[in-house]
């Protein structure tokens, strides 16, 4: 006979029947079941007396970054990658040279900042990830979404790239198929740069922001170097000066081009990480009292800077190539990669020490891939660690999820490096990573944070956490500019949408269509699925569930409304003092 202790209530059983202990056992797990988990206690067999409750261990206390520098460089090795470096120079020479900035700049201070200022404080206010931030602030429009972005991809096989013949590039590195139909069999080098990859993305975020922190010291700031080093031998070259004024040279006329809008309206999405749960997972281990409107500021115009500085290095050397074959500079520039990985090289060729300059200039390019797959891989760990804090904040059970989440990414993109993988690859690249899905988050951000839980509300709280606050443009974007914006271009798209082209020739299967419309509608549907299952598991009534649904979690942060409070009564107090010290001057006084 043994006691078994629930709740504080001994009971005693027999063990003279296994069925008796059975049904004994299945209704003490349905008793659980019911009652829900409690998170101070845990059953634990003590002398074979039979099990007794224990108190658990704490989960771990919520890690900071050890200084601003390392949330300042994560967040920039984030936003700043291989779109920066050739994607930002090809759309502004495509879409109309210095025109291009017109609505570049419009889209960056109608949703870029205000986007990014929006995540990294709602994450900074929170204290949590991507998901259960909104939980905290309108349990509604909490969803399950991981929004890989295009970078997590793309620096698997980034240094392969760079080979001056097609046929080199397709036949020797890819061994490239006649279509998704025919997948062929696995290219083992490149299987293990995809290995190798995985790895250092498995060390560099192990053990959480400690490691992320010290990690991005070199991964974020070697390739300004490198792209210093390359901006300054550009300048130098004869020539540099016609590619720079190809460059910048503005014609009006293609704004007229709905194009050139869509064009700059996706850039910024891309560049600047925004809706993809990354903002808010690095702000959330910032400190409390950190001015993350200034970082927010410093860091968005880092970003466009670097897009622009880039541009200088690129058509600098393209414009010495022109000069060099006696070409227009337009023949010289390719789109796409191919636009850096024909600039930078050629640059590089005409340094001293071409091959140490060539290591280094691989490196830049494997460290602006690196540096953004880590901190997606942070943020989505942290986003799962934070929905059941309980069990993943105990012990190592972190990093052997963050070991589950690289082992299957690194089996998934395996699909994407066997003959037919470039297939794979650019459908999931054009559907998954698609500017329709950004569009769609950044409309329901801006309403949940706009109009839900009140752009007032969490201007108060940045003020709480800042000690002022910040100018009312962004309140205003939030609730109008951003959503009227983001709606219209998202209409937009869908108007212009075409299917792809694998390099505007082949034409994909019914079904390859059918897996691309699987991976946009996947992240997509999980937001109004998670809505009505909410709306169907709360209790009472619609209007009841919806108060419940949209009211912010009651553990928030508080504002130090006494202190502000006393303050505002000493002024007041001071003003009435100083009034009843004028008029009693005033007044005459009889003697």
């Amino acid at each position: 006979m043994g006691t078994f202790i629930y709740n504080g209530i001994p009971v005693k059983r027999t063990c003279c029947s296994l069925f008796t202990n059975v049904l004994f056992f299945l209704y003490l797990w349905s008793s659980i079941m019911e009652r829900g988990f409690e998170p101070g206690v845990q059953l634990k067999l003590m002398n074979g007396a039979g099990p007794v409750a224990q108190p658990q261990p704490k989960p771990q206390q919520r890690e900071q970054w050890a200084s601003k520098l390392e949330f300042f460089l994560a967040v920039a090795g984030h936003i700043i990658g291989l779109g920066n470096v050739w994607r930002f120079p090809y759309l502004c020479y495509k879409n109309g040279g210095g025109a291009f900035f017109v609505p570049y700049v419009l889209f960056l201070f109608s949703c870029g900042i205000p986007l990014f200022f929006l995540e990294t404080s709602l994450g900074q206010y929170t204290s949590q990830g991507g998901i259960t931030c909104w939980r905290k602030i309108c349990p509604l429009f909490e969803e399950f979404c991981v929004e890989f972005s295009q970078n997590n991809v793309t620096e698997n096989i980034p240094e392969k790239v760079t080979s001056p013949v097609m046929e080199f590039w397709e036949r020797r590195i890819l061994g490239l198929s006649g279509g998704i139909e025919e997948i062929g069999n696995v290219r083992w080098d490149l299987a293990l740069c995809l290995l190798l990859a995985w790895i250092i993305c498995y060390f560099c975020v192990w053990n959480g922001v400690k490691s992320t922190g010290k990690v991005v010291y070199f991964t974020a700031t070697f390739p300004y170097l490198m792209l210093a080093v390359l901006l300054v031998r550009g300048l130098t070259l004869p020539g540099a000066i016609n590619g720079i004024k190809f460059y910048l040279y503005p014609d009006p006329s293609r704004l007229s081009d709905p194009q050139v809008w869509m064009d700059a309206g996706s850039q910024i999405f891309y560049s600047y990480g925004v809706c993809t749960g990354v903002l808010t997972a690095l702000g959330s281990y910032n400190k409390y009292e950190n001015n993350c409107y200034r970082d927010c500021v410093y860091l968005c115009l880092l970003n466009s800077m670097t897009s622009f500085v880039a541009g200088f290095a690129i058509f600098s050397v393209l414009g010495f190539m022109a000069d060099e074959q006696g070409m227009d500079i337009s023949m010289v520039a390719e789109s796409g990669p191919g636009l850096a990985f024909i600039a930078y090289p050629r640059a590089v060729a005409l340094m001293p020490v071409p091959q140490l300059w060539a290591i280094f200039f691989f490196i830049m390019i494997i460290f602006l891939g690196l540096d953004s797959e880590f901190v997606y891989h942070e943020a989505l760990v942290t986003a799962i660690s934070d929905m059941y804090p309980s069990f993943f904040k105990m012990g190592y059970r972190r990093k052997i999820l963050l070991l589950i989440i690289c082992l299957v990414s690194f089996l998934a993109g395996l699909l994407m490096v066997t003959e037919g993988g470039l297939y794979v690859f650019q459908l999931f690249d054009y559907y998954a990573c698609s500017g329709m899905t950004l569009l769609a988050f950044a409309i329901l951000q801006s309403i949940c944070v706009g109009w839900v839980y009140g752009a007032d509300r969490l201007y108060n709280n940045i003020e709480d956490m800042i000690g002022y606050r910040p100018w009312p443009h962004m309140k205003y974007c939030w609730k109008f500019v951003t959503p009227i914006i983001c709606t219209g271009t998202f209409v937009f798209s869908l108007v212009k949408y075409t299917p792809l082209k694998f390099n505007n020739t082949y034409e994909y299967p019914w079904w390859g269509y059918a897996i691309g419309g699987f991976f946009t509608l996947s992240s997509t549907l999980l937001v109004p699925l998670w809505m009505m299952y909410a709306v169907c598991k709360t209790p009472g009534s619609m209007r009841q569930r919806m108060r419940t649904l949209c009211s912010p979690a009651e553990d928030l942060p508080s504002p130090k409304s006494p202190k502000k409070e006393l303050s505002s009564h000493t002024f007041e107090t001071f003003t009435d003092l100083q009034t009843l010290r004028t008029v009693d001057r005033q007044t005459p006084v009889d003697v």
